[in-house]
């Protein structure tokens, strides 16, 4: 499958589009909510708001992008945009990094020097990676979607295909969150003769029924998880009752307004961010309005959504492919953020996946990965570390 390398260049007349939307903003009275009660408070999306119309800079964000190196390739229909990073190091393994919603490949930004050139920031260079990112069909520069019944084992296979047919590698790791958790799942799951290893920071797999968990299935030292989990669904009820049934009649108010695609995305990345309140002390503004850049501009954010119809419309949890347990047979590790939205005991993941690592995090919630970018970079060098000979 040939794929072409692709420069993103936004048009002017679409950023000053975005401009004057910004700064033509019908607000919302937003009365008593100083404390988010009732969702994202105005004051603060005016504020940033302000910051991305006056003092953001897209045209700096395109440059940081393009020299990554971007790719384009359509699989099955279905057209891909992907990071293509080289590793500097005697034999770099390939890993594919894969984000969820409302993420973007540039979640994994902080993560692409430290672990494509370790030796540049201070590591042993035997601990280097080729780095592929994509963009999830339907995210991002991952457009235009023309398909429909995009379900998680469906886009699993695209980026098995990606792998293997397409760059040539026969054997990799794989990685991410949320989204991303899921199928790395899948494909460690559907390709075990592929899949070097699995690092995820959710532990989500097939056949996993989250609604069949017992207080049984905790360990002692594991209640807090308990804590943390009964604190959690409100968290996201909104986003899953709307993703899940009708996405499409909030598509049309996202993609016509850029502050209305901030504000949904936003407000999830404080709500599940270990940040207490702060979201500005895990992710500065500059990452903020890219995210939201990339939706907006991109026109995905509608078809972001759907993710979430088609999984729960394919039905749940994702059946399996053979009987056999585990049900990931591939070496596998897990980085479990203390602030986590969906937190899965140790005891299912040791009896469903092949576990060969166990991490509590210090710190972080479900973008723990771009949240704590350091402690990411230590998880990802350590467990395949030990898989290096397989490679």
């Amino acid at each position: 499958m040939a794929y072409e390398q692709f420069e993103i260049v936004i048009p002017d007349p679409e950023l000053d589009d975005m401009r004057l939307r910004l700064g033509r903003t019908r607000w919302a009275e937003d009365l008593g909510n100083g404390d988010w009660r009732y969702g994202v408070e105005r004051g603060w999306l005016e504020d940033m708001v302000r910051y991305w119309r006056e003092d953001y800079d897209w045209r700096a964000t395109e440059r940081k992008i393009n020299q990554l190196g971007n790719f384009r390739t359509i699989i099955d229909g279905v057209p891909l945009h992907f990071v293509h990073v080289r590793g500097k190091g005697p034999n770099p393994m390939p890993l594919l990094l894969l984000h969820g919603w409302p993420w973007t490949f540039m979640d994994f930004y902080a993560l692409v020097g430290p672990l494509s050139d370790p030796a540049a920031h201070g590591a042993n260079p035997a601990d280097s990676f080729d780095l592929i990112i994509p963009s999830l069909p339907g995210f991002g520069f991952s457009m235009p979607l023309t398909t429909t019944g995009l379900d998680v084992p469906r886009s699993a296979e695209l980026f098995a295909k990606l792998m293997r047919d397409t760059l040539g590698y026969s054997r990799f790791a794989v990685g991410g969150g949320d989204w991303g958790s899921v199928l790395c799942g899948q494909i460690a799951h559907a390709h075990p003769q592929n899949v070097i290893g699995l690092l995820t920071s959710s532990a989500l797999f097939p056949a996993l029924d989250l609604t069949a968990i017992t207080l049984e299935d905790y360990a002692p030292d594991e209640r807090w998880m308990l804590e943390r989990t009964a604190t959690t669904g409100p968290l996201s009820a909104s986003h899953v009752a709307v993703h899940g049934n009708d996405p499409q009649t909030l598509a049309y108010a996202l993609v016509d307004s850029p502050v209305g695609t901030a504000a949904w995305i936003w407000e999830r990345r404080r709500a599940w961010s270990d940040c207490d309140g702060d979201l500005l002390a895990v992710h500065d503004r500059d990452f903020l309005c890219t995210l939201a850049s990339i939706y907006y501009l991109t026109r995905s954010i509608g078809t972001s959504l759907r993710s979430y119809w088609e999984h729960f419309r394919s039905g749940m949890p994702i059946k399996p492919l053979h009987g056999r347990m585990p049900v990931i047979e591939v070496p596998c590790a897990f980085a479990v953020h203390p602030k986590e939205v969906i937190l899965v005991p140790r005891s299912l993941a040791a009896k469903m996946t092949n576990l060969q690592r166990w991490t509590i995090m210090p710190r972080g919630g479900h973008f723990g990965l771009s949240e704590q970018p350091a402690s990411a970079v230590n998880e990802f060098r350590i467990f395949f570390r030990t898989l290096r000979s397989a490679h």
